[in-house]
């Protein structure tokens, strides 16, 4: 069984230990109880998604996390206020989609660290300008700007992962798969930690006026729960061992925390809860990937630097 089976099964183990405690532990009558079961009959879509990501043979994965990409943000612009003359920037923004992920699968990295920062930053204000309406230029720009960061590149680092040489486990050689799924796994979890861990023990919040329900005990549970995972973890499904797991587990149970708060930050500005409704029980596609905003390009930068 190579690296990635296994992990996949660990994931679906995981789900189903969840359904059997929602389902025999909670009383029929918890309010929580219809949640928790509508999140993991949402999780049983995710991990099904999933499975073609990390198995099926390119183009698909860059192409099925292109249109994640695509769908995070045609969700974050339809939340934000917009002006009618930039219709034809957000055509072009939109075309940057698959272009970003064709860099990545080609493992073209000069071009896929510079296209949106850099060639699409400066283009988008310059075809922006060009329709003559200076009411709400830097907001437009600026939101634009943000959810192409966001949205695309920084969730793209996902699809680069993918074409990584192979690099030697702690069992066999790991690739691609096996490295995102250890960056999707253990994001997902440092999520559901800092969940489980504030809602036990958590009394003080840490930014209440953006999301009321983030505690301190929450936070530094789930940081050690990451931390230990990668330790776990890391040497089956990464070439890191040591210092490097150490730091790639900080770096995830801290940026996860960073992405999501952030992503809090942002709904509270527009004035919405959820960025929208296509995953029963999570919301839209930014309140399950919001973390991964952050941590996907942290955590492949440092794998980057260290052994390719």
């Amino acid at each position: 069984m190579s690296a990635v089976h296994f992990g996949l099964l660990l994931f679906w183990s995981l789900l189903g230990v969840a359904y059997l405690v929602a389902r025999f532990r909670l009383s029929e009558a918890s309010a929580s109880r219809g949640e928790v079961l509508v999140r993991i009959r949402t999780w049983v879509w995710i991990l099904l998604f999933l499975v073609p990501v990390l198995l099926a043979p390119a183009p698909w994965p860059q192409i099925l996390l292109g249109l994640v990409s695509f769908l995070a943000f045609k969700e974050f612009i339809t939340l934000t206020p917009a002006r009618n003359q930039d219709r034809w920037a957000f055509l072009w923004a939109y075309m940057a989609i698959p272009l970003q992920y064709l860099w990545a699968g080609l493992g073209w990295y000069g071009m896929f660290i510079v296209f949106i920062p850099v060639y699409i930053f400066l283009f988008l204000p310059t075809r922006m300008v060009l329709a003559g309406h200076p009411k709400g230029f830097l907001r437009a720009t600026a939101t634009l700007h943000w959810g192409l960061m966001t949205t695309v590149f920084s969730l793209s680092h996902m699809a680069y992962l993918l074409v990584l040489p192979e690099k030697q486990g702690l069992f066999s050689p790991v690739g691609g798969a096996e490295l995102l799924f250890f960056l999707f796994f253990t994001t997902q979890l440092n999520d559901v930690a800092q969940f489980t861990w504030g809602r036990r023990f958590g009394k003080r919040p840490i930014l209440p006026l953006v999301s009321p329900k983030k505690t301190w005990e929450g936070f530094w549970g789930g940081i050690g729960t990451t931390l230990l995972l990668c330790l776990l973890l890391g040497p089956v499904f990464t070439p890191l061992r040591g210092w490097a797991l150490v730091l790639v587990g900080l770096v995830i149970g801290v940026f996860g925390f960073v992405g999501d708060v952030v992503m809090s930050a942002v709904k509270r500005d527009i004035g919405v809860k959820d960025s929208g409704t296509l995953l029963p029980g999570h919301g839209g596609i930014l309140d399950r990937l919001d973390s991964l905003t952050f941590t996907a390009p942290l955590y492949f930068h440092i794998l980057y630097y260290l052994y390719y």
